[in-house]
């Protein structure tokens, strides 16, 4: 449960993610979506309940965040390869030089998502997609076990869409929890091995074959079983 602002948020939320998924968590705006990621990288503290990732309660240094990607001051002289290594300020102080391993972690993460030949680049000069790679690849630089991101495919063409969606395939091939909030209900489906559906509380939560009742996404976002909008969702 967590409240903000004297405003009842999640009520409720039980949810079990087993390690290495892809998961999709998906719901109308102000269904609470961001509220559990913060919740479960501990910036937000539940009213009650708590948040366990595997069996250490949050916060978690093995969890890393994808924040929107305007949330980054994209037009900051800065490039790829600084920017990333800015996702390593968290484990030491600011005044403590950059190290061997932390340049290593800058490294690995760039390869990670293919930009490793843009290291040098400043960042203002990607396209869309490339910043939000670069965005993974900073909460990468973590090496953490679990990867939240908060809409990661928002204002990126169906190319760009792709590029990201397939590291994410690959980091959950590699043994990364990902866990991600998004509006593409389609792409969730077709790539995620579990979708959570959320208004307040989960409404339901399996594989996208146990999601394919129209009546679950309706009750989710506040629709009507017979949308049309749901035979597209899960193929019906």
């Amino acid at each position: 449960m967590v409240d903000l602002g004297g405003r009842r948020v999640l009520d409720g939320v039980h949810l079990a993610i087993t390690e290495g998924a892809f998961v999709g968590l998906v719901g109308p705006n102000g269904a609470g979506k961001t509220t559990l990621l913060r919740s479960v990288l501990g910036v937000v503290r539940p009213t009650s309940g708590r948040v366990v990732v595997g069996s250490v309660s949050t916060p978690d240094p093995g969890i890393a965040f994808v924040p929107q990607r305007h949330s980054f001051a994209w037009d900051y002289p800065i490039s790829v390869e600084r920017a990333v290594l800015t996702g390593r300020t968290s484990r030491a102080s600011w005044w403590r030089r950059s190290d061997v391993d932390d340049w290593s972690a800058v490294v690995e993460a760039l390869e990670e998502v293919d930009l490793i030949d843009l290291a040098a680049r400043p960042v203002g000069e990607l396209s869309g997609g490339q910043q939000q790679r670069v965005l993974v690849a900073r909460a990468l630089a973590r090496r953490p076990n679990v990867l939240l991101l908060d809409e990661p495919f928002a204002g990126l063409d169906l190319p760009s869409q792709d590029d990201v969606e397939q590291v994410l395939l690959r980091l959950a091939a590699e043994g990364v929890t990902v866990f991600m909030a998004t509006h593409d209900l389609v792409g969730a489906v077709r790539s995620c091995e579990q979708v959570v559906l959320l208004n307040q509380r989960v409404i339901a939560s399996g594989t996208p074959a146990e999601l394919s009742d129209p009546s679950l996404w309706a009750r989710a976002f506040g629709t009507s079983a017979d949308h049309p909008r749901w035979r597209s969702v899960v193929g019906n």
